[in-house]
């Protein structure tokens, strides 16, 4: 009789827990459909993929930079991102995955899952299930030579055998490699990939001074997610890769909040912003963006995309969507010039006239 109340009590208290995790939050359930998505995403013969995550704060908000590398063979494919909390900083020394600076997690579970590979102390929205805190642009290339990816994956262990070993003043880098928000950022360490690791000489990466008095000095030395994606693309179409872009809507229901956060709040609740350049639009609490290079981004998106991948709250499935055929590039570049250009002094002046160019979703 005993027995019998205890495994009771052991099978409601495992119900109870399973209960606890709503979709949408950590550990709670996935949709069921995420293979099947990647299986379609996957029959376009794309090698890597950039991913530009938005922004979460008030104002032009730069989000964050992470670089998918696809295994043809396989089909595997692993995003490499720059870690947040490998910053040695006594705030972030127990309770977070802080083991690596840059972290190598499967796509899918990157966007989707809602439990990480990396183990229990991986933050959720950040390193797996990003969809459920924000939106993520996907830019798609084809024709890169399994040679480049190669050295981009070598130069990622480099960072991160230079991360265990507390190096300084590397051929990348000045002062100690470790996480630094507008020093070695999310921007910096995928741009000195491609620079130092495949060899793209002419891209800039930007390497402020280590030592700095002054925020608004390093902030204007840091190196920014949208615009080091945007030097990546011209690097590719001087090499003649093709590209699409793939939107990931966020999933605007979710109600988990990050306990790591100073004032935690609802993933729902926080701002969904398209990742801004370093501009006046920083200053902007919510509404249109209205800086030229912003406008030329969100403009060039849209132009280059394909598919938008969404979370249906009332299915619970993915739900995948060709929107268009993509522009070529150079097309898809003058366009977004050009409506960028118009919308920007119409917006300026305050003119009511309609916008001439359409941006990627927000």
């Amino acid at each position: 009789m005993k027995k019998g109340l205890v495994s009771t009590f052991l099978v409601l208290t495992v119900s109870a827990g399973a209960l606890a995790a709503e979709f949408g939050s950590r550990g709670g359930p996935e949709p069921v459909n995420i293979d099947a998505v990647a299986q379609a995403l996957q029959q376009d013969p794309y090698d890597m993929e950039l991913l530009i995550s938005y922004g979460t704060s008030k104002g032009g908000s730069a989000g964050h930079l992470a670089l998918s590398i696809r295994d043809k063979a396989s089909g595997d494919e692993f995003v490499h991102s720059a870690n947040f909390y490998a910053d040695r900083s006594e705030a972030h020394a127990r309770g977070v995955y802080n083991a690596e600076l840059m972290t190598r997690i499967p796509k899918m579970e990157y966007l989707f899952r809602t439990s990480s590979s990396l183990g229990e102390t991986a933050s959720f929205g950040l390193d797996f299930g990003e969809i459920y805190k924000r939106s993520v642009l996907g830019i798609r290339v084809y024709g890169v030579p399994e040679r480049e990816k190669a050295e981009l994956e070598a130069f990622f262990r480099e960072l991160n055998a230079d991360f265990q070993r507390q190096a300084t003043d590397t051929r990348y880098h000045s002062g100690e490699v470790r996480y630094g928000y507008l020093d070695l950022n999310c921007a910096k360490t995928i741009g000195s990939a491609f620079r130092y690791g495949a060899g793209y000489a002419g891209l800039e990466v930007l390497n402020g001074p280590y030592f700095s008095w002054r925020l608004l000095k390093k902030a204007l030395r840091a190196n920014i997610p949208t615009e080091m994606a945007l030097k990546i693309m011209r690097e590719w179409q001087a090499r003649g890769y093709a590209m699409d872009v793939v939107l990931y809507r966020k999933y605007a229901a979710s109600s988990y909040m990050d306990p790591h956060d100073e004032e935690p709040v609802a993933f729902k609740d926080l701002p969904n912003r398209f990742p801004s350049v370093l501009s006046r639009d920083f200053r902007r609490e919510s509404g249109r963006y209205e800086d030229y290079d912003n406008l030329f981004a969100a403009y060039l998106f849209y132009n280059l995309g394909k598919y938008r991948v969404s979370l249906d709250p009332a299915s619970q499935r993915l739900q995948l969507e060709q929107l268009k055929a993509p522009m070529p590039y150079a097309l898809a570049e003058a366009w977004a010039k050009k409506h960028a250009k118009t919308d920007h002094l119409k917006l300026q002046r305050g003119l009511p006239e309609p916008l001439q160019g359409r941006p990627v979703e927000e």
